[in-house]
């Protein structure tokens, strides 16, 4: 009986290495995407700054995508459950993970900017904000409608590339490059949050204003994830072809009864199928072999 309870007790090595790979890379993302914004905003502009993020999430994406799927985000996984791609459990796991790797990161960041003489830590911080903490003071409800669209782009475009594909090749470059993008339109209007852990962090050592405006940064990316979810059910069906836009595709995809679709041409013996369905947890799953 107590061996029972013992085993009970062990952690699962998969689910601990999954859990550690996304704490450790929200903990980098902070560190280095919002230090850029912190320490070196003066030399490189919005542009650095963009980049940063951009590349950032690139390396971790070919660094800890084989391991969780590098989501460093809960908006992003907040959009693989909503797509049934993850499991509730799972999807919890990884948020916890998250948002104390965002802290964690964000700790790090300012035990580092105390060492820099004169640098400012309150009241800002790599924080996001509207209204007097705007740039270009956008009030509230263009704030929240901006980070909605900006985290709609960012998970879409994660879901679009790790649709029925290992994330291989080129595919991650699309969500680092999106993710420069959102900030180089994002950094002025609200410092560009569409993903909570990163605003989280940030905000608990800036304090004031940057934590009674969190709540905008938490619910809004949330929001804009569940309605790409929703959007990329419409434009990416679970049983369609990979290529619907190939016109040898198609029609099979609309046979008739009886006769194999392009989902079953593609994976089956005759179609030579080169593409899988993705892994378990919706992360990055290996193809499928015809």
């Amino acid at each position: 009986m107590d061996a029972v309870k013992l085993d009970a007790l062990k952690l699962d090595p998969l689910r601990t290495r999954t859990i550690a790979a996304e704490f450790i890379g929200t903990l980098l993302l902070v560190f280095f995407a919002v230090g850029s914004a912190v320490l070196a905003a003066d030399y490189i502009g919005v542009l650095g700054i963009a980049l940063a993020f951009g590349f950032t999430l690139l390396a971790l994406i070919y660094g800890l995508g084989p391991v969780s799927g590098s989501h460093v985000n809960p908006a992003i996984t907040f959009g693989m459950l909503v797509e049934g791609r993850i499991t509730l459990r799972t999807a919890i796991e990884y948020w916890v993970a998250q948002l104390l790797g965002g802290i964690v990161g964000a700790a790090l960041l300012f035990l580092l900017a105390k060492q820099v003489p004169g640098l400012k830590t309150s009241g800002a911080f790599g924080s996001n904000g509207f209204g007097d903490r705007s740039a270009v003071h956008i009030d509230t409800g263009g704030a929240f409608l901006a980070e909605v669209l900006m985290t709609f782009v960012l998970v879409f475009v994660v879901l679009a590339v790790t649709h029925k594909v290992a994330m291989v090749g080129f595919d991650g470059l699309a969500i680092g490059l999106v993710l420069a993008v959102v900030h180089l339109v994002g950094i002025p209007l609200t410092g560009c949050s569409v993903n909570p852990a990163r605003s989280l962090g940030p905000a608990v050592f800036a304090g004031g204003a940057a934590l009674s405006q969190l709540w905008l940064f938490i619910v809004a990316p949330l929001v804009g994830a569940a309605l790409a979810a929703l959007a990329h059910q419409v434009t990416h069906p679970p049983q369609a072809p990979v290529l619907v836009a190939d016109e040898r595709t198609a029609p099979r995809f609309q046979a008739a009864p009886g006769h194999l679709t392009g989902e079953e041409r593609l994976h089956g013996t005759g179609g030579g199928g080169a593409r899988g369905e993705g892994g378990a947890g919706g992360t990055r799953g290996k193809p499928r072999r015809p």
